[in-house]
């Protein structure tokens, strides 16, 4: 997973990358910290073509209010440019998993 450093680059990868994983969290979210390897497993095991992101909230909240990320975690899923999923607060990592996978066949043939 890759820390972004501002708005610009999350801009650059989102139009770049055919699949992008951005991760919200703050170093004070003991969910975010439980909830983040969890999604990386899944994410490497299953989504390989999809780049992870991860946006550190307290440090660059401008990302968040770009993308109407308000609260953490939360994930939002971009394919081919366009936001597919979204998922924070209370998530489950399988229905998670379900929902990515269903848009991934799709795009990703």
């Amino acid at each position: 997973m890759i820390e972004v450093k501002s708005l610009d680059e999350v801009k650059r990868l989102i139009d770049s990358e055919l699949g992008v994983l951005l991760y919200f969290s703050t170093p004070t979210c003991n969910v975010c910290h439980a909830l983040k390897p969890k999604i990386i497993e899944e994410f490497d095991k299953n989504f390989p073509l999809i780049k992870k992101v991860f946006v550190d909230s307290s440090e660059l909240p401008e990302i968040g209010v770009n993308y109407n990320v308000f609260s953490v975690p939360t994930m939002l899923l971009f394919l081919d440019k366009k936001e597919f999923v979204r998922e924070g607060r209370n998530v489950s990592v399988p229905v998670f998993v379900d929902k990515v996978k269903r848009v991934y066949s799709i795009m990703m043939g």
